[in-house]
C-alpha cells in the first residue's frame, strides 16, 4: 500500500482522526505554555533570568511525580484505554485547572504561590503524557498489523508539528501582548 492509500486509511479511522486532532492541539497548548511560562514569571512576579529557569524545573520536577504516579503505579498497563482515558482526562482537567490559576495570579501578583501552582502544573502535564502515549500505544494496534508505524509516525509527526507552531505562537503571543501593554 503507497503512503497516500495509508495516510486516507488512517484519517478515515474516526478514532485515529480523532486522536490525531487531539495530539496536534494538546502539544501545541504544551509547548505554548513552555514558551510563556518564563516571561511571564518575569513580567508578573520580577523573577531574575535564573529564577524564572528554576521555575521551569519545579514544573520538569512537578512532570516526572505525574507520570511516576500515572506510569509506575500500574495504572497505564492495568484496566485497559477505558482507565487511560481517565488518567488523560484527569491529566488534562488538572492542566486546564492550573493555567487558569497561573492567569488568576496576574492580579494577585508576588503573594501568589507561582512555585507551587508551577509544579501542580508540571503534575498534571506528568499524568497526562503518560496516560496519552498508553492511549497512543493502545491505538497503534488497533488496525492490525502492518499499521502500527503508520500511525505513530503521523502521531509523532503531529506533536512535532504542534511544538514547533506552539513555540513560535507562544513566543510571539508574548512579544505581541507585551508591545500592546507597553
Amino acid at each position: 500500500v503507497d503512503l497516500a492509500t495509508a495516510l486516507a486509511e488512517l484519517w478515515a479511522d474516526r478514532e485515529a482522526r480523532r486522536f490525531s486532532v487531539f495530539v496536534f492541539v494538546s502539544m501545541l497548548a504544551y509547548s505554548m505554555q513552555d514558551m510563556i511560562l518564563e516571561p511571564f514569571a518575569g513580567l508578573i512576579f520580577a523573577y531574575t533570568p535564573g529564577q524564572s529557569t528554576q521555575l521551569a524545573g519545579v514544573q520538569h520536577i512537578g512532570v516526572l511525580l505525574g507520570m511516576i504516579l500515572v506510569g509506575v503505579g500500574g495504572s497505564v498497563f492495568v484496566g485497559g484505554a477505558r482507565h487511560l482515558r481517565r488518567w488523560t482526562v484527569a491529566g488534562c482537567l488538572g492542566s486546564a485547572a492550573s493555567l487558569v490559576a497561573l492567569a488568576n495570579a496576574a492580579s494577585w501578583g508576588v503573594s501568589w504561590p507561582l512555585a507551587a501552582n508551577v509544579a501542580l502544573l508540571g503534575f498534571f502535564n506528568g499524568m497526562f503524557a503518560v496516560a496519552a502515549i498508553g492511549a497512543m500505544m493502545t491505538l497503534a494496534g488497533a488496525a492490525g498489523p502492518q499499521r502500527e508505524g503508520l500511525r505513530m509516525g503521523v502521531w509523532g509527526a503531529a506533536q512535532a508539528i504542534a511544538f514547533g507552531t506552539g513555540g513560535l505562537t507562544g513566543a510571539l503571543g508574548v512579544d505581541l501582548l507585551r508591545g500592546v501593554g507597553d
